[in-house]
Order: structure tokens, then sequence, then C-alpha cells
């Protein structure tokens, strides 16, 4: 089931439609060119944000070496202080607070802690790093057999581009796409290859079945119908009706026609949109597509330079303990991520919530106005990170871990300190 909350808002979907690229229908397109033009366009963004980040890498004072700033070490002693008074032992506990250049205040800062979604600071960093923040993933959709009088006298097929934003209005604004090539029936199968997800579902199959659905409005449930509203008035109903079944193929067919390239939102956006609202399957795929778990924790530590045993990385999204980072390294990867997008003309808030501002997960909590965050939650970790502006030190970034019960608790205990250090 996909999160109703992640709807395609109508600039989104804009976005999405005037990228689509329609080609011939009758033109045989070499699918080994297409893939060499878009692996080398990658390597291109790939080598710059490489070159970016190595010259803006980030220094992290060592805890030992900081001049800690008397007025916040006290606040922050006396945050883990009043913890210990409710039962939760110090050692459960950690925070980290700096600016761009000094260390602040900070209690088991160096030390792994379960980061809940805060991993997902790390998956965002290691996904900038791979693709680049306007990367598009395209996904291809072609056919086999002969095209007359709209009915396809062959396979459809899709070829997926490991897009995790493949959502109901995609295929709808898809359906109208085909319907322009001239699709209106498809007399064979929809045939899946590659990784294509739609709705947050992984499985080539069943996101296979959700795009044979979308595609045909007869098929619409009423969760469809209501996203289908959220396009632009005007938008017209998909009416692609397949006849055959979904099958996967580990390999594209011989002399499949291209015909439709259909770009994702940049990734950038579906950054946002993903730690808006703390999607663990997005972060998955993400993760996934940049190598896996231990590919994000190599490209983190070899961007911010933090000691390799602060980073342990199970997984993309932040489900389990046996995601743990130090309150030190995120802090670090908020500043990598910050100072990359700096050169791109964006900011750390066109990737992260931001309070006062944004929808999603956080937009109930207590915290300074116009703060960029992520959240983390477990059964019983409770974390919040990202960068708040004070008046002593200007931008200061934090990060603060808790390990215990009362997960209501922890949430309040993180916003009123937030609240103190910014007075």
């Amino acid at each position: 089931m996909r999160n109703s909350c992640l709807t395609v808002t109508l600039l989104a979907a804009i976005a999405a439609i005037s990228g689509c690229s329609l080609v011939t229908p009758n033109k045989v397109t070499s699918v080994a060119a297409e893939s060499a033009v878009s692996t080398k366009s990658g390597q291109e963004a790939h080598d710059k944000l490489q070159s970016d980040l190595q010259q803006d890498r980030v220094d992290i004072p060592v805890l030992v070496a900081g001049n800690p700033d008397s007025a916040y070490s006290a606040i922050v002693q006396q945050y883990v202080g009043s913890l210990a008074a409710q039962g939760y032992g110090s050692g459960s506990q950690g925070v980290w607070l700096q600016t761009d250049t000094n260390y602040l205040a900070g209690h088991q800062g160096t030390t792994p802690l379960p980061a809940a979604s805060l991993t997902k600071v790390a998956t965002t960093l290691a996904a900038l790093q791979t693709f680049g923040a306007q990367h598009k993933f395209v996904t291809i959709i072609g056919k086999t057999g002969t095209l007359q009088n709209g009915v396809l006298q062959g396979d459809l097929i899709v070829q997926g581009s490991e897009d995790p934003f493949f959502v109901w209005e995609n295929a709808i604004l898809l359906g109208d796409a085909l319907k322009q090539a001239g699709i209106r029936q498809v007399n064979g199968n929809l045939i899946v290859v590659g990784r294509f997800y739609m709705n947050f579902e992984s499985n080539p199959r069943t996101a296979g079945n959700l795009l044979k659905q979308g595609l045909d409005s007869q098929l619409w449930s009423s969760e469809v119908e209501t996203q289908y509203y959220t396009l632009p008035r005007g938008t017209p109903r998909s009416q692609v009706v397949i006849r055959g079944s979904v099958q996967v193929a580990s390999r594209l067919p011989g002399q499949m026609q291209v015909i439709v390239q259909y770009p994702s939102l940049p990734l950038a956006t579906i950054l946002k949109k993903m730690n808006m609202y703390s999607n663990n399957a997005m972060a998955e795929m993400l993760a996934r597509a940049v190598g896996g778990a231990s590919a994000v924790r190599q490209k983190v530590v070899q961007i911010t330079g933090v000691p390799s045993a602060e980073v342990q990385i199970a997984n993309g999204s932040g489900l389990g303990e046996e995601n743990r980072i130090s309150p030190r390294a995120i802090c670090a990867m908020f500043m990598a991520i910050d100072r990359y997008l700096q050169a791109q003309r964006l900011t750390v808030g066109d990737v992260f919530f931001v309070s006062g501002q944004d929808p999603g997960v956080a937009r109930d909590r207590y915290i300074p106005r116009n703060s960029v965050i992520k959240t983390g939650t477990l059964a019983n970790v409770s974390a919040l990170g990202g960068a708040i502006a004070t008046s002593r030190h200007g931008r200061v970034w934090f990060a603060i871990i808790n390990r215990g019960g009362d997960i209501d608790g922890f949430r309040d205990g993180q916003d009123a300190l937030l609240q103190r250090l910014i007075r």
C-alpha cells in the first residue's frame, strides 16, 4: 500500500510529464546505445561530484581537541542529568553540537548509538555522491510486434531504472503518453525488466501489476481515483488496456522498439520527499541503487573523514538497532551534504524537512522554526539531527540520540533542548 501522505504535487506532476520523451513508435532504437549514453552522462556527474566533495572535505574537530562552549556544555549536562533522574542511563544517550568549524558541546559524541532513521542522512549523502542532485531515473517503455489502429499485437515492456518515486500519478501520466504514441490496447503481455518499482513496491511482478492497473482507468480503485484528482485539471484518464498478464524477464527482448522515456523527478526532490516522510522503502531502494549498505558506509566514511568505527550501517532506512552512528558522524554527514548542495545552488533544506514550512512526520513538534531536521524513531530509540540558528554561534549542527522507553518524552526533551540552545 502506498503512503497516502506522499502525494505528487501539482508542480511535481507538471515537471514529470513535461520531461517525458516520446520516441517515434516505428523507429527501432538500439538499447545498447541508450545505455551507453545514460552511463556516460552518469559518469560525468559522478566525476564532477567527486571533485566537488574532495574540495569541500569536511574536517571534524576531535572531541578532546575542541574548545567547548561553557554555556552550551552546561545545558547539555543538565539535559543528560534530567534523563538520568528519570531512570535513563547516560550511557544510552548521545549529543553533539558544533558550528562549521568548532566543537561546542557533547555527551558520548563519538560513540556509535542506534541511529534509527538518521541512517537516511547517510543514504542521502551516498545518493548525492553517486548520482548528483539533478539526476533523473529514466524508466523506458518499449514494445514488440506491430501497432495498427491503436492495437499493439505484441508485448509492452517496462525497463526499470530504480526510480524510488514512481507512483499512481506517474502511471496515469504515462498512460497519456502511450495514447499520444498511438497505443490504446496491448494484446500481448506487460513484461518487466530490471529494477522497476511502483508505489514503493520493489517486487517486479507486484510493481508491474500496479502499473497495469494504473494504465487502465477501468481497473482503478478508489485510491487511484483519489490520486488522479491531485493532477492538473483536464489530465486525461489513462485508457491503455493490457489483455495479457504481467511477466518478469531478466533481459530485454530482441528488436524492442522504444516508445517512451519517462524521467523521474530530480534526485534532490526525491530525497526531500523521502526525508520529510521518513519513507523506509524509498531509502532502501536508493541504498540498493548506490550499491548496498556497505557502499553507503564506505562513501560516508570517505567523504566525511569520520573514523569508520563511528559508522555502522546495516541497511539504508535505519530499521533495526544494528544501524549505529555517532552523533559526531551524523553532524559530519549533514555538513557534507550542505557543502555539496551549496555548489549546486541548493541548500540542505532542499533535501530535508524544514520546521514551520514543510509537511511530514515532524510537523506537530515544537522544534524552532526554520530548523532543518531529520527525525528517527524505533520502539526503543528517538533521534533528532540537523541545524538550528542560534544567537550565540549562528548556525549550529546538532545530533541527539536517546535510548530508553518513553519516545514521546524523549521528543519533548529534544525540542526543549533546542529551544534552550537558540536562546
